[in-house]
């Protein structure tokens, strides 16, 4: 994964946040944003939490249709902001499910049985899926949003490599502490 990091995905993300200006940078993860906000109300509803999820559909709707299909963030300034981001994993494990083993996916990164189990579910439920009809700009879409994430962390990467006396032992770590905050909301009880 290093490799094909080094290799591939940071010199593309360091051109295009180079290139691409910032206001464009984010217009685009302000539309994947609002996209995934789309599946994390229907996270939120699986997961038994009404109020959380009427307000995530609420940020959703109004970015939708007031914030030019959620290139601009209209939500966050009426007050309607982004609490959480939910997948299906956390719903699993909101219900009960074990996180079950490490994993270290090639090309996708840090995981657990239960998150890789879903995988597939997510990546298939997300809203390119459903508005982009031929598989080339489904591809498109997603390689756009790959990028401009991995844009968004390169600074986080670089702090990451000076921090770390082993890397596979904090991203581990940094990893299962916050997927299974993610799961508690914030409030894990005592293992």
């Amino acid at each position: 994964n290093e490799a094909v990091d080094d290799a591939v995905a940071k010199p593309v993300a360091t051109t295009y946040r180079d290139l691409v200006p910032r206001p464009v940078r984010t217009g685009v993860g302000n539309v994947f944003g609002n996209l995934g906000d789309a599946w994390s109300t229907v996270n939120l509803f699986l997961q038994a939490k009404p109020a959380a999820g009427l307000n995530m559909g609420l940020r959703t709707m109004v970015n939708t249709f007031f914030g030019l299909g959620g290139v601009l963030d209209v939500a966050d300034e009426l007050g309607l902001e982004r609490t959480s981001t939910e997948d299906l994993g956390q719903t699993l494990g909101r219900w009960g499910v074990g996180a079950g083993p490490y994993l270290v996916l090639p090309l996708l990164g840090p995981s657990t049985l239960r998150d890789t189990s879903v995988l597939l579910a997510d990546v298939r439920d997300s809203g390119a899926t459903y508005l982009l009809t031929n598989d080339r700009d489904r591809l498109a879409a997603t390689v756009l949003q790959l990028v401009n994430t991995r844009a968004r962390l390169l600074d986080a990467t670089k702090l990451f490599d000076d921090i770390a006396l082993d890397k596979y032992t904090l991203m581990r770590d940094a990893f299962l502490a916050r997927r299974r905050s993610l799961v508690y909301d914030g409030d894990p009880p005592e293992e």
